[in-house]
C-alpha cells in the first residue's frame, strides 16, 4: 500500500464542501443581482448584489 500521503477526515472533506457550495451560492447571488442576507456586529443585514465582493479562488 501506498501510505505517502496523509488520509484526509471526513470531516475535513464536508468542511470543504460546505465551504465551496456556500462561495457557489453567494456567487450565483452576485451574478444575478439579488440580495442576500448575513450575520454582521451582531444584527441582521441585507446585502445587495452590488455590495456583494466576488468570491476570490485565489488561496
Amino acid at each position: 500500500m501506498n501510505e505517502s500521503k496523509p488520509r484526509q477526515l471526513l470531516s475535513t472533506k464536508i468542511d470543504a464542501g460546505v465551504k465551496a457550495a456556500v462561495a457557489a451560492a453567494i456567487e450565483k447571488h452576485r451574478k444575478l443581482g439579488e440580495s442576500i442576507a448575513v450575520w454582521q456586529d451582531g444584527k441582521v443585514v441585507i446585502l445587495t448584489a452590488d455590495r456583494i465582493p466576488p468570491i476570490s479562488t485565489q488561496k
